[in-house]
């Protein structure tokens, strides 16, 4: 096991430096690193903007209920969390499919993420009349704002700092440092996102489960590979049985709720599966793309083999 100052999944690739000149695909998300087109990142840069694009398409029709404003700061924020999480699941899913060029797309999930909240930060901005004195007021007397709004500020210096210039610039050593801030982040982002949901905090805790998920899977990989097929396996229940644990935990300490109640209903599916289920079917989904990787593994020696004999040959 090793801990997670070892793998900094941080919002960008561990990179050399592109080659300059007019192929280098700078600003041009769709090329990789020597400027050549790649279908795998314009299909990734499309469905980042999904979700912005259905959000004005609401907008625009009217569809975002009696207080408009209120929804869009909802659903970026949202969407925020979701691809933060997203740009953590980057590195262990190029780990488990054996596929470097997933790395790819780790910088532009990490920066979509960091606009849906600066946008979320944006429209609040708007809600308040545009008033900065009462935004200001409210950040600071609000402690899910405050919490909020530092997560914002790491999410922007982590963005600024991703680019390959900034690698050069900072070195090796403390560009790793610093980026591994994602993980505190990702921790204030999650309290944020509870705090502020008050009532039901069901989408809240399915996501901090898959965060729970996320970090356990750092703690198990071995330095720069996949966990064994057994770790990822016993993963499964860690997650599941975590994700339930801090449901009922949030229950009893912010509304009064018995604690063993809580923990019981998540095996209860009369009424839908709790968050603690859902995680645990995703994380055991998550060893399907393990499987497609030992696979992979097993078929490099033959087709190195057949290779050699063509060239023998």
């Amino acid at each position: 096991m090793r801990s997670l100052s070892k793998d900094p999944a941080c919002m960008t690739a561990r990179a050399i430096p592109s080659p300059p000149g007019p192929r280098s695909g700078i600003g041009v998300p769709w090329r990789d690193r020597q400027g050549a087109f790649s279908a795998f990142k314009l299909a990734v840069l499309v469905a980042l903007m999904l979700p912005a694009l259905w959000l004005a398409w609401q907008a625009a029709n009217g569809m975002l209920g009696p207080r408009p404003l209120n929804e869009a700061i909802h659903q970026t924020g949202l969407w925020g969390v979701r691809i933060l999480l997203v740009s953590l699941l980057v590195t262990p899913l190029r780990q488990l499919v054996r596929q470097p060029r997933v790395m790819l797309v780790r910088r532009m999930v990490g920066v979509a993420a960091m606009a849906y909240i600066l946008a979320h930060l944006a429209l609040y901005i708007a809600d308040q009349g545009f008033d900065l004195g009462k935004v200001v007021s409210e950040i600071v007397l609000r402690f899910y704002l405050t919490i909020g709004f530092v997560a914002l500020v790491g999410l922007v210096a982590l963005g600024i700092t991703s680019t390959d210039g900034w690698v050069k610039r900072l070195g090796g050593r403390r560009w790793q440092a610093l980026h591994r801030a994602v993980y505190a982040i990702g921790v204030l982002a999650l309290v944020h996102f509870v705090l502020q949901t008050k009532l039901d905090v069901t989408e809240a805790m399915l996501t901090a489960g898959l965060f729970l998920w996320l970090m356990g899977y750092r703690l198990l990989a071995p330095k720069g590979g996949a966990p064994a097929l057994w770790r990822l396996a016993l993963l499964v229940p860690i997650a599941a049985i975590g994700t339930a644990l801090l449901e009922a935990a949030w229950y009893g300490l912010g509304t009064g709720v018995p604690f063993w109640p809580v923990l019981e209903a998540n095996l209860d599916t009369e009424f839908g599966l709790r968050p603690a289920l859902w995680v645990g079917i995703v994380s055991a989904a998550m060893l399907l793309p393990a499987l497609y990787g030992k696979w992979q593994q097993g078929r490099q020696p033959v087709r190195g083999r057949r290779a050699s004999a063509t060239r023998s040959a």
